[in-house]
């Protein structure tokens, strides 16, 4: 299996707003109403690239063996780096070895202290989350809607402090 981390400017945009509207993947998305349009989808790279030229981070695109699968890893939120992972269901599998290429970047090349998640509190199958380190840390309020924060702490930053 070849995975490429790509910008998301890189992929065809029909790729994208077809993920954005599989009902799968909507589910686990309060903050998607109504379809997500190419005009959406404008505005959705246009944020994540100023995410690049403003922290120097930002989420990808994934590439799975020449197929795009998905979005996600890091990106600023608020003072917080969230990690994000949104996968076409076709790909749902590929989730843990994406998300340990994610964690190693966010951890061992650019140093951060911690990650964090966002879970709807209508999203009750936390326990691979848990099992992975991350701690219920708040709730919190974002457009309007109720989510749950989990955080996962970089071990290597607690023992040098």
């Amino acid at each position: 299996m070849n995975i490429e981390f790509t910008r998301l400017s890189q992929v065809n945009k029909s790729d994208i707003i077809e993920l954005m509207n599989n009902q799968l993947v909507r589910r686990q998305m309060p903050l998607l109403t109504g379809d997500f349009t190419e005009e959406d989808c404008d505005k959705f790279i246009a944020s994540k690239e100023v995410m690049w030229n403003e922290q120097g981070y930002g989420p990808w695109a994934f590439v799975i063996d020449g197929k795009f699968a998905g979005w996600g890893g890091l990106q600023p939120e608020e003072d917080e780096v969230d990690l994000a992972l949104v996968l076409h269901p076709d790909h749902w599998g590929v989730g843990k070895v994406l998300y340990k290429e994610i964690i190693n970047k966010a951890f061992n090349e650019m140093g951060f202290e911690s990650v964090t998640v966002l879970f709807p509190p209508t999203r009750t199958r936390i326990q691979g989350l848990l099992r992975l380190g991350f701690k219920e840390d708040k709730v919190l309020e974002v457009g309007d809607e109720q989510f749950i924060m989990y955080r996962l702490v970089n071990e290597k930053t607690l023992r040098t402090q």
